[in-house]
């Protein structure tokens, strides 16, 4: 019988270092946390955050703070470029199993960070999920298991800041570095 050995992506795309840290390899950035070539400039993300319950700001930034946080600490993004929009949705507005918020006595939320797409692994966007979804479930206390969190691959010809596409930056790094 043939027996496969599966690893996690993580495991397949990294190898380590004696002290058990990640060693980049496939000419990766030196210790980068993500798949991004070396030559790639760096990827922004964005995102947008609703919250059940009436604006709090102190609220607003605690959870942009942690966000940013993880942002930064799992997926390696620059937290110069990390923008967030934060909305609130009244609980009698928020409908989960065809019952309000109110009426479950719960509180919710909801975010979409948009990424580069190939720029982080699998297992990196496993571990940001689940790290988003456990400390602001403890931030905001009484969370609906059903509060998602979605990381959206976008195109790099698609996506970009400051007028410039992910790939045209891209290819202005590529052009300087054979320049």
């Amino acid at each position: 019988m043939l027996r496969l050995s599966v690893r996690p992506m993580d495991e397949v795309i990294y190898s380590r270092y004696s002290d058990g840290r990640r060693k980049p390899s496939l000419g990766l950035h030196p210790g980068a946390e993500s798949c991004r070539p070396a030559s790639e400039p760096a990827a922004m993300p964005h995102l947008n955050l609703q919250l059940s319950g009436s604006p709090d700001p102190d609220l607003s930034r605690r959870a942009a703070a942690l966000i940013a946080d993880l942002t930064v600490e799992v997926l390696g993004k620059p937290r110069e470029l990390i923008a967030i929009a934060i909305h609130y949705v009244d609980r009698a507005h928020w409908f989960i199993d065809g019952r309000s918020l109110a009426d479950w006595g719960r509180d919710a939320f909801h975010l979409d960070i948009s990424i580069t797409d190939e720029t982080n692994t699998k297992g990196e966007k496993a571990r940001y999920l689940q790290q988003v979804h456990a400390q602001l479930s403890a931030l905001i206390g009484e969370v609906h298991e059903t509060s998602y969190i979605h990381v959206i691959d976008a195109r790099a010809a698609a996506y970009g800041y400051g007028g410039l596409t992910q790939e045209r930056r891209y290819q202005l790094a590529q052009s300087s570095a054979k320049g």
